[in-house]
């Protein structure tokens, strides 16, 4: 699943530790989710969602899960 995350955080000048920080998860874990290699749980995308003020359909791109 593709997100906006890596672009979020480059605008606000934030690093892959600093957001893993804020939503309690692993550098590692952004990393994956990033690269598309991780699925966010619902729990972690609501956290990405809300620390950046954003909806989840505003970070995560959902349009390859529908059919």
């Amino acid at each position: 699943m593709k997100s906006k995350i890596q672009e979020l955080r480059k605008l606000q000048k934030l690093s892959q530790e600093e957001l893993a920080s804020a939503v309690g998860v692993t550098r590692q874990t952004i990393t994956s989710i990033e690269v598309g290699k991780y699925t966010a749980s619902l729990a972690l995308a609501y956290k990405i969602a809300k620390y950046f003020g954003l909806t989840i359909e505003e970070v995560f791109d959902f349009s390859e899960l529908e059919d």
